[in-house]
């Protein structure tokens, strides 16, 4: 288990103006809050784990990390749960019927009798997002601090790209990565083309799917423009690996938040946190 972190607690803000942001997956869960008068980051930490944790587990780490952080005792005006898995499927609205959900999710992942399904509206752009939450998170943050709101990451991602991209009409392909997981989304002309995600294991499993995602939309290597962010950089062997197949690639710094965040913190933060802010 690898940590980042800052060594704050809730409780050193004399605002209680505070806003609770926390990611899960499998892998790894984060979580940060922000005091929304001074736009500043009050605490944050980002946890890594080296296998494959059950959602009990996980949500013991994040018992643990409220109880050192003192979360738990704190009022918030905001709390934000993302949930970061791959039990999700695009449908556009205009073919979406809520009463459909397992129906839209059978075909690519392992769905339960008793499995709870949600959706997220990306209303602007007629998409929805079905996918299954960490019910027993929900459950928990419920017990805790009452009603609050819940997302995919894959809804974030896909919003806070659509919003940002001004390309005009060239086709992007941006991919978020992270701990042994890229997020490829694909834009044209403020259009979302494809989103999907996939594990990797190797830099080779990497250059795989990314040439994969380009070669089902019939996208030329050599001029489509690639742009990777999250946890990546120039000097790393999986983007070396990928110059080599796909000429027109960058390292794409999103404007993530208004709030005041130092280089450090930033970087300790998952994007899609920074973009619940």
């Amino acid at each position: 288990m690898t940590k980042r972190k800052n060594n704050n607690t809730v409780e050193q803000s004399t605002s209680n103006y505070h806003k609770l942001s926390i990611q899960i997956s499998l892998n790894g869960l984060s979580f940060c809050v922000v005091d929304i008068l001074s736009n500043t980051l009050i605490v944050s930490e980002n946890i890594t784990f080296e296998t494959t944790h059950s959602p009990y587990e996980i949500l013991k780490h994040i018992e643990n990390l409220f109880e050192q952080h003192k979360v738990s005792k704190s009022t918030f005006s905001e709390v934000v749960v993302i949930h970061k898995n791959n039990l999700f499927n695009l449908v556009p609205k205009a073919l979406f019927n809520k009463d459909e959900l397992a129906n839209y999710l059978k075909y690519n992942a392992k769905i339960l009798a008793n499995d709870h399904i949600v959706y997220d509206e990306i209303d602007s752009h007629d998409i929805v997002n079905v996918y299954i939450p960490f019910v027993n998170i929900n459950n928990y943050i419920y017990d805790i601090f009452g009603e609050f709101e819940f997302k995919h990451n894959g809804t974030v991602i896909v919003e806070s790209l659509l919003k940002s991209h001004n390309s005009g009409n060239e086709t992007v392909c941006y991919v978020y990565v992270s701990d042994q997981q890229m997020n490829i989304t694909i834009i044209a002309e403020k259009k979302l083309l494809l989103y999907n995600c996939f594990n990797y294991y190797t830099k080779e499993d990497f250059i795989y799917y990314l040439l994969f995602a380009l070669e089902q939309l019939k996208l030329d290597n050599e001029s489509v423009k690639v742009k990777f962010f999250g946890a990546i950089k120039e000097e790393d062997a999986i983007y070396q690996l990928c110059y080599e197949y796909v000429k027109n690639i960058s390292i794409f710094i999103p404007e993530n938040t208004s709030y005041h965040l130092k280089d450090t913190e930033e970087d300790s933060i998952d994007f899609t946190l920074l973009n619940t802010l």
